[in-house]
């Protein structure tokens, strides 16, 4: 069963997001050569985030580092609008493994902590650390001019970070 528009948007303000509308049909990209973000390079206009924002899952600091480095990038290169506004792939299946994904609008409010949260449409997954099993990102964005594309993810090695493809 998918989740409703409503429970979309309390979920999403557990994250410090206000949901503004589920987008219906296509939306613009930058293009991804290799299928996704993380297959791109420096000729598609892939930029890593810096070695301090690669956070590994055993770091008590995790979620405040890997949302510092979000922010970072998602500033720097352009995710948000005028009204800290951009488009959000989110999970709207309740079950897990039969993921339904989705674009939605949303705009980030004051009080944020994407990472934290841990909300599940998110596409937030659990993996073991040393302290026990932690809550790891995995969601994409793009900006509402299509021109940005933030990827923050859970990597092999265990550590987590942001990506932005930005084609000039």
């Amino acid at each position: 069963m998918a989740l409703t528009d409503d429970e979309m948007a309390e979920a999403l303000a557990i994250a410090g997001l206000e949901f503004v509308e589920r987008l219906r049909g296509e939306i613009r990209t930058p293009p991804l050569p290799g299928g996704s973000a993380a297959a791109c390079g420096p000729e598609d206009g892939r930029f890593d985030g810096r070695l301090d924002e690669v956070v590994d899952v055993d770091d008590p600091q995790f979620a405040s580092k890997v949302n510092a480095g979000w922010f970072r990038m998602a500033t720097e290169y352009g995710l948000f609008d005028e009204e800290r506004g951009f488009l959000l792939c989110v999970d709207y299946s309740d079950v897990y493994g039969e993921p339904q994904a989705e674009w939605v609008r949303v705009r980030l409010r004051e009080d944020w902590d994407l990472v934290g949260s841990g909300v599940a449409p998110l596409g937030f997954g659990r993996f073991p650390a040393t302290r026990g099993v932690v809550s790891t990102p995995e969601f994409a964005m793009v900006s509402l001019d299509g021109r940005t594309l933030i990827s923050t993810t859970l990597w092999g090695n265990g550590s987590a970070s942001t990506i932005a493809i930005r084609p000039e």
